[in-house]
């Protein structure tokens, strides 16, 4: 191997994210041409990561390290958000593990990778692709650091509101009531931002009923009348009570149990 390829190839593995893949697109961009990768592979630097991404040889690579690709190589507009964050933080671990899903939370538009697949982590991707909330939405983030690297997550608040788009369908009701249970601490000015923010009527009245049913003083600090909830009924549960306050159809028992 030639002086100079010696020097690429130790710029490569230096500056190599361990944990994480790298974008063949992303590597090509700072000096890396498909050739001179197809070279490092068949010398063992490199190993394929699916279609368009690399990984070190013997390099041990979890759903976090790829979304730190995802966010700083290819720059995409995803997050893990909803359960998944909390659970990141420490809200939800006392809830029964069903499979071992991923939540993650992007725009209509996000268009992921061919090589982001969950079967290569051992999770399930459930990914959302909606306009809750706006896309300059700046406030309600945080980051998770794994393995010397950090990823954008959501912050409990944001979280908790994006756990709720997915009641009843991907999350159940008891389920979510089960994390809010646990969030006495959630930052009013944040809360009080996001419900200004979010786009979903019934994600704002669940919020509510279920912030207000579990007595969280922080709710007392948020300022309701800055905060659109719609006109007319909302049904979150079918076959449910309905809560005349909130206007939503919620489960019979006010526990939130289904019956």
């Amino acid at each position: 191997m030639s002086t100079e390829n010696k020097t690429k190839i130790n710029r490569l593995v230096n500056q190599w994210t361990t944990g994480a893949p790298s974008a063949t697109s992303y590597l090509g961009s700072v000096g890396f041409s498909g050739d001179l990768l197809v070279k490092y592979k068949n010398s063992g630097w490199l190993e394929p990561f699916g279609r368009g991404a690399y990984i070190r040889s013997g390099d041990k690579v979890d759903w976090p390290g790829a979304l730190y690709t995802l966010q700083t190589q290819l720059g995409l507009p995803v997050h893990a958000g909803g359960k998944t964050a909390l659970e990141r933080k420490g809200y939800a671990h006392y809830l029964p593990a069903r499979q071992n899903r991923v939540f993650l939370y992007g725009p209509r538009e996000l268009a992921l990778p061919a090589w982001f697949k969950g079967d290569r982590f051992g999770v399930e991707f459930v990914v959302t692709r909606t306009n809750l909330f706006p896309a300059a939405l700046r406030e309600g983030f945080t980051e998770f650091t794994e393995k010397g690297f950090s990823v954008r997550i959501s912050a409990p608040e944001l979280a908790m509101l994006e756990m709720l788009h997915l009641v009843p369908h991907k999350v159940g009701f008891d389920e979510a009531r089960l994390v809010m249970g646990n969030l006495t601490t959630l930052r009013p000015e944040v809360v009080q931002g996001l419900l200004e923010a979010c786009r979903s009527v019934k994600v704002k009245r669940l919020f509510l009923y279920m912030a207000e049913n579990q007595g969280h003083a922080w709710l007392t600090k948020v300022d309701l009348s800055k905060v659109d909830l719609g006109k007319g009924k909302r049904m979150v549960v079918p076959k449910g009570r309905f809560d005349s306050k909130y206007q939503i159809t919620v489960p019979a028992d006010r526990e939130g149990t289904t019956t």
